[in-house]
């Protein structure tokens, strides 16, 4: 995604702050199962496909809703309407079933994904209708939001106390703004939401292909219906244990180590900005935006780049290695020539307003918040974390946990530190959420295909390691590439996982995956 954008100064350094807003947020507990004679009406009901709600769809994309429980664990409180689309298989006589994919998040919409893309998985296509939804809370399926952006603006004070009474101010919007979905949104609950789908489906298992934070959505599902779970492919393993602190460190760590990658690779092209020197050029990057956190540049616009401004726009490169030349030639610009396009083009973190403009207006029903994605990406992501309080919920706090983490997270990386660093606050002073996804313990699943990526930015393959030896019954494709997934780029990664999907196929332990093959 390509934009560029013109900030204050003091914008850029109130950023990293709006990471606490949804700090007052109550999260409900995880649900119980509920009997099966409670869930009975929800099982039975059909599903009307027509017109989808995206703008431009493929030739034979159909969309529908489902009706799921708000609570699970009472299910007569009230219901949520979950937006599904359908690609049917191309070859019927051959058909396997419904395969559900999960583009990743969380607060990503499938019906979108699906839209943009259904080529991808045009062989799978043959013989499963291929699946997508929004998840509760996110895209057509009741979305939450903030009601614009999620700034405190730049009049509150600097200090601890200010920020957090600014945000927990912006807390109280999101909550008048969401409606009554967002205290039950969650993995746990969506997870549930799915094998709902699976039923009024038709399917007697769920065959299942998600990525990124959609293979902590299937590992949750494969932990709570065992019974139920087909095949499953896991791509770009998310992590299942670690607390917030402990993953934005890891997620820091990877970066580092997925920009190093980049710059090796940097240094054996010709006209390399750093030249041949990675040692040297590791250090360059480093002085590049501490300098700009310091001076932005400024285009010819008045649009111009911060530091961190940077470190967005360099993490949102190093997702594919198609961008590594773009990047490369964004980081030239800014060193030589002092020029912020480059970066601007590569994208990065924007504020809504920003990124949609009119957009933004509430234009009637079913219109999605600009700012759904954000929102819903920060109450699922505390809504699966059991290790906030409202009890810690204070400046001292606040300002004692970022001294004490501050060394560990400029150690994994000067560059991507202070931003993952920031993160850790993202559920601070929200009540505990679940602790049913940490507890996941070889749930007796049938066995499943984890593919990991050795340079991927985003979900480090240690989390790939670590969720096989927790699932238990799990293969893992070990991906020398680079970049966020394997399936898409790798041929040698699509075939293990079409030969399962399809075939049922899957060998023992570990196989491997060179890059670019």
């Amino acid at each position: 995604m390509h934009r560029s954008r013109s900030r204050s100064r003091a914008r850029s350094r109130k950023a990293a702050a709006c990471v606490l807003l949804l700090a007052g947020l109550g999260v409900a507990p995880a649900p119980t199962p509920a009997a099966g004679d409670r869930l009975e009406r929800f099982h039975g009901q059909r599903i009307r496909w027509g017109d989808c709600p995206e703008k431009h769809v493929p030739a034979g994309m159909r969309c529908g809703t489902v009706q799921v429980p708000l609570d699970y664990a009472a299910p007569a409180k009230g219901t949520v309407e979950i937006a599904l689309a359908r690609i049917p298989a191309s070859d019927p006589e051959k058909r396997l079933g419904s395969l559900v994919l999960n583009y990743g998040g969380p607060g990503g919409p499938g019906i979108a994904g699906l839209a943009a893309d259904p080529e991808a998985f045009a062989g799978l296509n043959e013989r499963y209708d291929l699946v997508a939804f929004d998840p509760r809370g996110v895209g057509h399926s009741e979305p939450v939001s903030c009601a614009g952006s999620q700034q405190t603006g730049d009049e509150v004070a600097a200090d601890a106390a200010a920020q957090l009474a600014a945000l927990r101010a912006v807390v109280r919007r999101c909550e008048l703004a969401s409606g009554p979905v967002l205290p039950y949104i969650g993995t746990v609950n969506v997870s549930r939401d799915m094998d709902v789908m699976r039923r009024v489906l038709g399917d007697r298992k769920l065959n299942y292909l998600g990525f990124s934070y959609g293979t902590r959505l299937g590992a949750v599902y494969a932990a709570q219906f065992p019974g139920n779970t087909g095949r499953m492919v896991l791509d770009g393993v998310d992590t299942l244990t670690e607390p917030l602190a402990e993953q934005a460190l890891m997620t820091a760590r990877g970066q580092q180590r997925a920009l190093d990658r980049f710059l090796s690779w940097c240094a054996r092209r010709q006209g390399c900005v750093y030249g041949s020197n990675t040692r040297a050029a590791k250090e360059k990057v480093d002085a590049l935006v501490a300098r700009l956190d310091e001076e932005p540049l400024v285009g010819q616009d008045g649009s111009y780049v911060t530091g961190q401004d940077a470190v967005g726009s360099i993490g949102s490169a190093l997702y594919s290695r198609e961008t590594w030349p773009a990047l490369a030639d964004a980081l030239a610009m800014a060193e030589r020539n002092r020029d912020p396009v480059g970066l601007l083009q590569l994208g990065g973190p924007t504020d809504p307003s920003d990124a949609h403009g009119d957009e933004e207006r509430d234009d009637g029903p079913g219109t999605v918040p600009a700012d759904n994605a954000e929102a819903a990406l920060t109450a699922v992501t505390c809504a699966d974390d059991p290790d906030r309080s409202n009890a810690k919920a204070s400046p001292a706090s606040i300002e004692e946990e970022l001294a004490g983490l501050k060394g560990e997270f400029l150690k994994a990386s000067k560059v991507f530190g202070p931003r993952q660093l920031m993160t850790v606050l993202s559920c601070y002073g929200r009540p505990a959420g679940t602790d049913f996804i940490r507890r996941i313990d070889r749930p007796g699943a049938p066995r499943m295909l984890l593919v990991g990526t050795r340079g991927d930015p985003a979900t480090p393959y240690e989390w790939t390691e670590e969720t096989a030896e927790r699932l238990g019954s799990a293969v893992v494709v070990d991906h020398k590439g680079d970049g966020h997934t394997g399936y898409a780029t790798s041929s040698c990664v699509r075939e293990y996982a079409d030969r399962f999907l399809l075939e049922g196929r899957l060998p023992s332990g570990t196989r491997s995956c060179p890059a670019g093959g």
